[in-house]
């Protein structure tokens, strides 16, 4: 089921993001609201494309959201395997992501105090290096 839904819902999400699927989705709005002086702008024909553009937004949230959960485990599941690779690396922020928001925040202000100025401050020698990296 897993494999079905994946493969699926991968496939939604590269149709939707694709250009002819924005230009098929204006042309049926423009093909509605052409069609409103021949149904009177009554309150069906509103009622279709408030109907339609519910469904569809409702369908939408949960394949991006399966697709942006699918993104980040793999970025994760990389950069954790940066980490044990790379020899100087810190084996401790392997899996910092399943931390508490207020967890991470310090470790985040340590990261920023080692590569600072005592205060807390990012050094000029500190972003010097990092922008040396690029």
């Amino acid at each position: 089921m897993n494999r079905v839904f994946t493969a699926i819902a991968g496939r939604i999400a590269a149709l939707a993001g694709r250009p002819v699927a924005f230009i098929l989705a204006l042309a049926l709005v423009v093909v509605w609201a052409v069609s409103g002086p021949i149904f009177g702008f009554s309150e069906v024909w509103q009622l279709v494309i408030n109907t339609g553009t519910t469904i569809v937004t409702f369908l939408m949230v949960f394949l991006v959201q399966n697709s942006q959960n699918r993104d980040s485990a793999a970025i994760q599941a990389k950069l954790d395997e940066l980490l044990r690779a790379v020899d100087q690396a810190r084996q401790q922020f392997i899996g910092i992501e399943h931390m508490t928001d207020k967890e991470i925040d310090d470790i985040r202000a340590q990261l920023e105090a080692d590569c600072g100025d005592g205060e807390g401050r990012p050094s000029h020698e500190a972003i010097a290096r990092l922008q040396t990296r690029r």
